[in-house]
């Protein structure tokens, strides 16, 4: 079957210090050889978008890369979901869906490996790029990092940075799916915030338009019990100063401290301590056991209509590099996702 069939991939074509730009990424193609035993043929349907994938594509990792470090002429790193379509690994059928490390390229010849951190998927008649939003990893950092780093009660008041993006999002929706007193969004543009305010945020941030550290005095004079975290950098920074007593922070992600040239060190620690706070970093990764559970809940939540994951997909496997460059200018809305297949599929 596979020797008829053609991949198509990205490379690193040179290893990018600061901005990405179109001379970083490479194209190639190359057949796709017999399968051995103990292997499968993944097609791919979908591809992450993804801040670290900046990182990954840099000599050193930049300092936030826990994948393989990559040489000019490898694959790019990233997840995707793919279709079994040939398959001579007993644990493994053909016609099953999986998301996980399948990286820029239109097919993948698999071991199944613990390193690729490959998920069955569970059919549950939904498109299937669920599988790289709310079903996969970014729901599963939504979930976890909010309820199990961030430790939730009704009665809390909750701040997400990030908030239009795949995780931050979710993150919004779930605290009022459960029913948090107040829920504080910072987003940027008047798109977005307005669409924050539809999730079900009861103030939002413009860090486009507004002063944050005004703002946040202002709507968070009482202060919050949760923040989870998607940016970093001056926002996470001025956040430190409106913690409650006994507050959680969830630190899940610092786009916004990507292409600095030194690294952000914050000024207001200190209020960690005297607020006896929780400062918890957070890596979906070290999560696993708690994936099925995430995703079952948000499958439920989902089916009863009070989750409405966010999507933003380009068509197309060479707008690639386009997606990645585009989203360090923050043009998306939800997770960012490129459509690999030609056509969306329900599974």
């Amino acid at each position: 079957m596979s020797e008829s069939i053609i991949n198509r991939q990205w490379v690193v074509a040179e290893h990018p210090t600061k901005e990405l730009e179109e001379k970083h990424f490479g194209y190639k193609e190359s057949s796709v050889r017999p399968l051995q035993e103990g292997e499968v043929l993944l097609k791919t349907h979908y591809l992450n978008i993804a801040p670290v994938m900046r990182m990954y594509m840099m000599k050193d990792g930049g300092g936030y890369s826990s994948e393989k470090l990559l040489s000019i002429g490898d694959v790019i790193h990233g997840r995707g979901v793919a279709e079994i379509i040939d398959s001579r690994h007993s644990d493994y059928q053909v016609g099953e869906y999986v998301h996980g490390q399948v990286g820029w390229q239109t097919y993948k010849i698999s071991s199944m490996t613990d390193q690729e951190k490959f998920v069955k998927m569970t059919p549950r008649k939904l498109p299937v790029h669920y599988g790289l939003s709310a079903l996969g990893m970014t729901g599963y950092s939504a979930y976890c990092g909010f309820f199990h780093r961030g430790y939730p009660h009704p009665d809390d008041t909750v701040l997400v940075s990030g908030a239009a993006g795949g995780v931050g999002s979710l993150v919004v929706q779930m605290a009022k799916t459960i029913g948090c007193k107040k829920i504080v969004g910072i987003a940027g543009g008047k798109v977005k915030c307005d669409l924050v305010k539809e999730l079900g945020a009861h103030d939002v941030i413009d860090y486009k338009q507004e002063d944050v550290a005004e703002r946040l005095s202002q709507t968070l004079a009482e202060g919050y019990d949760v923040f989870f975290d998607n940016v970093g950098g001056e926002i996470m920074d001025n956040s430190l100063l409106y913690m409650r007593a006994g507050a959680r922070v969830v630190q899940c992600g610092a786009i916004s401290e990507y292409l600095r040239e030194g690294q952000f060190i914050p000024q207001n620690v200190i209020q960690v301590r005297k607020k006896a706070a929780s400062l918890n970093g957070f890596f979906v990764y070290r999560h696993r056991h708690q994936y099925k559970e995430a995703e079952d809940r948000i499958a439920s939540w989902i089916g009863e209509g009070v989750i409405k994951p966010l999507v933003d997909i380009e068509i197309g496997f060479e707008r690639m590099p386009h997606a990645l460059m585009g989203l360090y200018s923050g043009n998306n809305i939800g997770k960012k996702m490129v459509q690999v297949a030609q056509t969306e599929t329900i599974y």
